[in-house]
């Protein structure tokens, strides 16, 4: 009963920062902004904001997807490394996140921009400036970018744990390198990549800062209509109504991820 106690702050902080913020977006969501009573307008508004959702969630797959085929090899380069050398690969994975978000993002606008530093070399060279920005392979890569860390570390953590002798049991039956890879490391490290997938996914899907710095009007993600029902638009039951959509979708995201993971490997990622 005693110990039970040492859980109060974490509840605490659940129910000041996650409990009562569900509830303020619930109330917001399904209330007029007129004289406050209960609606489904809010939600059915929803419907003008399709396409840019559709292409929030497609943008953010796509990059999950890329993180996944970038992330892998370096996770099991570092994996393989010896001990020290992890510790070095690792500090260079994680060294990015240390500097601020929205610097790392406009550091990419001052290299992508049309008089950035890659459209003035290649002018000096002689070739002509090349569309780099404002289009939504630019927000892709600030994505995969911003976000690759978040698909490396859990995979690293997951091919680590890897018993190696299981590895040499299917070279000893006969197994090529490529079996060996798809019949053993790969079904093994699933829970390492379900989680890299949606740890990328969640903030990738409801960013609205990348697409910004690096999209354009035709790259309006559904974290830039939010962000806007709050800041511009004056509308927090429109947003509140976005945000809880855009939430229920993460939450189903997950929920499929989480199939593909045994009970005892299931992704802890909220």
């Amino acid at each position: 009963m005693k110990n039970r106690w040492l859980s109060g702050p974490y509840i605490v902080w659940m129910a000041l920062f996650t409990v009562i913020p569900l509830i303020i977006i619930l109330f917001f969501a399904f209330t007029d902004s007129i004289n406050g009573g209960f609606t489904l307008k809010n939600i059915t508004s929803i419907e003008a904001y399709l396409p840019i959702l559709l292409r929030s969630v497609w943008l953010a797959a796509l990059s999950a997807l890329i993180c996944l085929i970038i992330g892998y090899p370096v996770s099991w380069t570092i994996a393989q490394a010896k001990p020290g050398r992890q510790r070095f690969l690792y500090m260079l994975v994680m060294l990015p996140m240390s500097i601020s978000f929205l610097l790392r993002t406009l550091a990419w606008v001052a290299l992508l921009e049309d008089t950035g530093i890659i459209n003035n070399i290649l002018g000096s060279l002689g070739i002509d400036p090349l569309p780099l920005i404002r289009n939504n392979g630019a927000v892709i890569l600030g994505m995969v970018y911003n976000y690759l860390p978040y698909m490396i570390l859990p995979l690293y953590t997951v091919i680590m744990k890897i018993d190696y002798r299981l590895v040499e049991a299917a070279q000893d039956l006969g197994c090529s390198s490529g079996k060996v890879f798809l019949k053993v490391t790969l079904p093994l490290s699933v829970p390492g990549i379900v989680s890299g997938i949606t740890m990328v996914f969640v903030p990738a899907v409801s960013t609205f800062y990348i697409s910004q710095k690096l999209g354009s009007t035709g790259t309006v993600l559904i974290g830039d209509v939010i962000e806007s029902q709050f800041k511009t638009a004056y509308n927090p039951n429109l947003g509140a109504a976005l945000s809880l959509v855009l939430m229920v979708i993460v939450l189903i995201c997950v929920s499929i991820m989480n199939r593909f993971t045994t009970d005892d490997e299931s992704v802890a990622t909220l």
